[in-house]
C-alpha cells in the first residue's frame, strides 16, 4: 500500500544494510493474500501493485508501492497478509526478517512510532478499498493519484501513463483518453512524462460520487 507522511520523513540508507538485497523481475508474486510471511520488505527500485480478491476471486487494485515504500509489515505479528503484492517493474528489494527487525528497533527506537502509524495507515486504506463497489476506470487512476498526493503531501505523481496501465490492468489507449480529458479540463498538467495534480478536489468528487464522470468523451 501506499506510503505514509510517516515514511517519506525517514532516510532508509543506514538500515539498509540490516536487510537482504533481493531483484525480483515483472509480473512476480512477492506474498499472496492468506499467505503468513515472518518479514516486511523496503521497495528501493521498481512498482509493486497491491490487490485484493473479493468473495467472487475477482482481483481488485488497492494501491501502488513506489520506491521509498515499504511493503507486507503485516507480517511483524504472523498475521497472514490481506493483500497480494506483484511486482509492475524489475524492483530491487530489501528484505527484513521478523527477528531481524526486532534488533533494528533496538537500535533505532524511533523506527517503532514509524510502524505503528504506517500499519494504522495501510490498515485505513485497506478498509476504504475493500468497501469499494466495482470501480469505473475513472475512478482507478483518480484513487491511485489521490493516494500519492494525499500520502506524500505531493502534487507531482512519479507515475508515466504506461505505470498506470500497468497497475491498473486497464490498456493504454483508455488511460490516456482519461487523462486527456483531465488535462483539457485542467486536473492534471503532464511534465516530462509525470502528472501534477491541479485540482485534487475533482478528483476526490469522482471516487465519492460514482455517477459523477469527469471525462465525458471516454
Amino acid at each position: 500500500m501506499m506510503a505514509t507522511i510517516f515514511e517519506t520523513e525517514y532516510n532508509w540508507e543506514p538500515y539498509l544494510k540490516y536487510g537482504t538485497r533481493q531483484f525480483v523481475k515483472r509480473k512476480t508474486v512477492i506474498y499472496n493474500q492468506g499467505s503468513i510471511g515472518d518479514g516486511f520488505y523496503y521497495l528501493h527500485k521498481g512498482l509493486v501493485r497491491i490487490v485484493t480478491s473479493t468473495v467472487k476471486g475477482r482481483k481488485r487494485i488497492l494501491n501502488i508501492v513506489v520506491p521509498g515504500q515499504i511493503l507486507g509489515i503485516q507480517s511483524l505479528d504472523q498475521y497472514a497478509h490481506f493483500t497480494t503484492a506483484v511486482t509492475v517493474k524489475d524492483c530491487v528489494l530489501y528484505y527484513f526478517p521478523r527477528d531481524q527487525f526486532k534488533d533494528l528497533i533496538m537500535i533505532y527506537p524511533d523506527l517503532r512510532n514509524l510502524f505503528a502509524q504506517t500499519i494504522i495507515h495501510k490498515m485505513r486504506i485497506l478498509l476504504e478499498g475493500i468497501k469499494l463497489n466495482t470501480l469505473s476506470s475513472e475512478q482507478q487512476i483518480a484513487i491511485l493519484l489521490l493516494n500519492i498526493y494525499d500520502d506524500f503531501k505531493n502534487y507531482k505523481v512519479p507515475l508515466s501513463q504506461q505505470d498506470l496501465a500497468n497497475c491498473t490492468g486497464l490498456t493504454r489507449i483508455t488511460v490516456y483518453k482519461i487523462l486527456k480529458q483531465w488535462r483539457e479540463d485542467k486536473i492534471i498538467q503532464i511534465q516530462n512524462r509525470r502528472f501534477i495534480i491541479k485540482r485534487p478536489e475533482l478528483l476526490k468528487r469522482l471516487v465519492k460520487e460514482p455517477s459523477h464522470s469527469l471525462s465525458k468523451n471516454v
